[in-house]
């Protein structure tokens, strides 16, 4: 059974190109365009991960990191998340982490990148 990653990205293009890598990595992938988007489709499902974007409208990265924490998944149930954003300070990073993020790749990324990331939290 393949593993299943959801990209939450506003930008259409970061979506596909975040979708071949992973389709080439053999995942199941599903888009969101915000927050709102990405968590009603884990209200319904549970992605293995989430590759999630900082800055978007309706609902940024941080505050679905902080709804989705509210989810009742299980401590090994939980997905993993990936914050994938332009965002690289040290405050950034660290506010991420300490939101519930599990790793940080920073834009553009490519797939060695990203399969590396995924690997770190289990997924790959």
């Amino acid at each position: 059974m393949s593993k299943s990653c959801l990209v939450v990205d506003d930008s259409k293009v970061i979506r596909k190109v975040a979708r071949h890598i992973l389709e080439s990595m053999e995942f199941a992938v599903e888009e969101a365009a915000d927050g709102q988007e990405a968590l009603s489709f884990c209200r319904a499902n549970r992605p293995d991960v989430i590759l999630l974007d900082w800055n978007m409208p309706v609902m940024s990265g941080m505050e679905f990191l902080g709804a989705f924490n509210d989810l009742d998944f299980g401590l090994e149930e939980r997905p993993r998340v990936v914050f994938c954003t332009t965002e690289n300070s040290i405050d950034h990073i660290r506010a991420a982490i300490e939101a519930g993020a599990d790793e940080y790749v920073m834009k553009p990324f490519d797939r060695e990148t990203l399969e590396g990331k995924l690997q770190l939290v289990g997924v790959a």
